[in-house]
């Protein structure tokens, strides 16, 4: 075997001698095969989901590659044909593909950096008291991605001072910018103003490595303690009702988090139109965009140089608000998710799926297609009841013409990249909701209950048996109860960054 002890990849080294340094109490080297096995469980789902080019065959046991080479999973390793590989560095390296070597890089950073998180993340019990702090409480990040901790250019001192599972204070810098050098949509923020200008907020790692390029340094270094979120660049200012996206121009698991002009642009108009649809629905709202900004740069929106504001969200007394994927995340202390200690399982989804359900696919038969997973969706508990959701994060929404001017809305007058036909509108919330936060939900819970999709199934039917008959609800109808259901190829997508390819898993209400 290609085991732990005899592979340890250039970065896990590298991070194992900035540890001696920095932090040396924490068991890191201890928490390298664990985060190992995860992230190849991560890479494994892509090879058996994925409509990878290489692969010709797929049977209950193996993966046979046009080469005729055949991958095979036993307990924690990936074996190519018998040589098994419990890193998945040495097992991308293995397989030689020229167009798998940026890929191999990420999840070599993905082992270093859970392995990290592990060793060094604060345990806390369930409930957290706080928003950022159930936020902060997921430390393995993104459940189904290879690449789920890549920080691209990250440090061990980076990832210390502003991951949010390490519960970091991070104090953001401020760049005054003149009015006529920055373009401002919305109603932004008076305590991000000075006089005529505009207090823009900037990573301080984007400070120390992206605003030397634009010859610029902060003029208010340090000038606004916030606590990361989830996302790591969005971050809630102390003592401030908003929270922060700001521009961080390097590649957080499988995306380049910059903010672009276009996002600047449409972002507070596409969330007022979001607002007065979403209005019309029970259980659900929007958490909105209030401001956006950049600076100019030859004229034009810069987007290294930008960040948008959110209203935080508002939280009734007795009610807790987190992100479903807190929900989900096994604590790093072991045990259960805190999901588990929510009562009776069936009882408990059902819940959800009867709160969740109609307003999401309503939307999509009005021809509104949400990003609705688990970091995107913010639940609000009652005593651990499912109350009502949050929608947040308006960048990757679709919308279908033809529908909206079906169910009476406008077109909101977004660029042509938010305009997609109906069948992508339905792989859109397919694949975030069904195969991504009610895949996690189902998997969590299914560990002390059985026939849980049956449950989220018979929710299905009473939420389309309760919407006005139309050709959209009865197609989609159809697609969600008979079809595979799409996935987003996350192992492609780091192979061929240009695919518009989904995967598609075995349907379970079929």
């Amino acid at each position: 075997m290609v085991s732990s002890q005899a592979f340890e990849s250039p970065l896990e080294s590298t991070f194992a001698t900035e540890l001696a340094r920095l932090r040396p109490e924490l068991p890191y080297r201890d928490k390298l095969p664990g985060a190992r096995a995860a992230v190849l469980d991560r890479l494994w789902r892509g090879f058996r989901l994925d409509p990878l080019p290489r692969i010709t065959h797929r049977s209950a046991d193996a993966i046979t590659l046009e080469d005729g080479r055949r991958l095979t999973r036993s307990g924690p390793v990936i074996s190519i044909d018998g040589k098994p590989y419990d890193h998945p560095a040495a097992f991308l390296a293995a397989l030689g593909w020229p167009e798998a070597a940026r890929l191999e890089a990420e999840v070599a950073h993905s082992v270093a950096a859970m392995a990290l998180a592990r060793a060094g993340a604060p345990s806390l019990g369930y409930p957290a008291s706080t928003l950022p702090e159930h936020e902060q409480s997921i430390v393995d990040g993104h459940p189904l991605h290879p690449c789920c901790r890549n920080r691209t250019g990250f440090t061990v001192a980076d990832h210390l001072a502003y991951g949010p599972e390490f519960r970091p204070i991070v104090a953001l810098d401020l760049l005054a910018v003149s009015v006529d050098r920055c373009l401002v949509r919305g109603d932004w923020p008076d305590d991000l103003r000075s006089g005529s200008d505009v207090l823009l907020p900037v990573h301080p790692w984007q400070s120390a490595n992206v605003l030397p390029r634009h010859g610029l340094r902060p003029t208010h270094p340090g000038a606004l303690p916030a606590e990361p979120l989830l996302a790591l660049r969005t971050l809630a200012p102390i003592g401030k009702p908003w929270q922060v996206k700001t521009a961080l121009s390097t590649q957080l698991t499988s995306a380049v988090r910059d903010i672009s002009g276009g996002s600047v642009e449409t972002g507070v108009a596409l969330s007022a139109f979001l607002r007065d649809t979403v209005a019309r629905l029970d259980g659900f709202s929007l958490q909105e965009n209030r401001a956006a900004a950049a600076v100019l740069i030859d004229g034009s929106p810069h987007r290294d140089l930008a960040a948008i504001v959110r209203d935080s969200p508002a939280v009734g007394p007795g009610e807790t608000v987190l992100p479903i994927a807190a929900l989900t995340a096994r604590p790093v202390s072991g045990g259960c998710p805190p999901l588990c200690s929510l009562g009776c399982p069936a009882e408990w989804l059902a819940e959800f799926a009867a709160m969740a359900l109609p307003p999401l696919l309503t939307l999509l038969a009005w021809g509104v297609a949400l990003e609705a997973h688990e970091q995107n969706l913010l639940l609000v508990l009652e005593k651990g009841r499912p109350r009502r959701l949050i929608y947040r994060d308006l960048a990757d929404i679709r919308l279908g013409p033809d529908r909206l001017r079906a169910a009476g809305l406008s077109w909101p007058g977004m660029p042509d990249r938010f305009r997609v036909a109906d069948a992508d509108l339905r792989a859109k919330l397919f694949a975030t909701f069904f195969a991504t936060t009610m895949t996690g939900l189902v998997g969590t819970l299914a560990e002390h209950c059985s026939g849980l999709w049956d449950v989220v199934g018979d929710q299905v039917r009473r939420a389309y048996a309760a919407m006005p008959d139309g050709a959209a609800v009865r197609t989609d109808r159809a697609a969600l109860l008979g079809e595979p259901i799409p996935t987003k190829p996350l192992t492609l997508m780091r192979l061929a960054p240009e695919t518009t390819a989904w995967a598609y898993q075995p349907n379970p209400f079929a």
